[in-house]
Formats: structure tokens, sequence, C-alpha cells
């Protein structure tokens, strides 16, 4: 139960530490409350809800991880290098194809709402 229970612990700290510290996830966050927002106001369908809060969830996901990828290399190589710079690069790329699919998502999901508006 300990083990269980330090675990738990150590996933609010990296989620602390992220929206205290990352301007990236902050600003996604922002962006992830104002979809929010607006779903309530056109209050969206349980399936639309579900494809809207998995696209949230998995933008913050993958920055998340691009954090800790370019933490980890900026830790092992500080200065510049360029396969560090490649590994960044692609962990950055990650992100930008969960945003493109998310922003496809709420396209899908509120140009109806918005048309009949």
């Amino acid at each position: 139960m300990r083990k269980s229970g330090k675990s738990i612990q150590y996933v609010f700290v990296g989620m602390s530490r992220l929206l205290l510290t990352e301007h990236a996830i902050i600003t996604q966050c922002i962006i992830g409350l104002f979809f929010l927002l607006i779903s309530i106001y056109f209050d969206i369908s349980r399936i639309e809800w579900m494809f809207l809060v998995f696209s949230i969830g998995l933008v913050l996901t993958v920055e998340s991880l691009n954090t800790a990828i370019e933490l980890t290399c900026n830790f092992i190589h500080p200065d510049y290098n360029e396969k560090i710079g490649m590994i960044k690069d692609v962990a950055a790329g990650a992100v930008g194809f969960a945003v493109i699919f998310a922003l496809i998502n709420a396209f899908i999901i509120f140009y109806p709402y918005i048309v009949n508006f």
C-alpha cells in the first residue's frame, strides 16, 4: 500500500511541476479549458465529450513526454549537439501531430454547432 501511495504522490508532484513551470502545458490547459467551456455552451453530446476530453488529454500527455525528453537531453548534453537536436525535434513533432489531430476533432465536433449558431 505504501508503494502505491508514494507512486500517486509522484504523479501529483509531476503534474504540479508541469502546470507551474512549463509554459506550453499552461497554454494548452488554457486552450483545453476554452474548448471545455464552449462545449458546455453548445451542449455537445456524450460521444463528442469523449472525443474532446481524449484529444485534450492526448495533447497534454504528449507535451508532457516531450518536456521529459527535452529535460533528459539537456541533462545528458547541455551544449548544442546535432543528434540531441534531432531527438528534440522529433519529440516536438509528436506534439505537433497530437495538436493537429485534436484540432481536426474539434473542427468535426464544433463545425455543425457554429454553422447552426
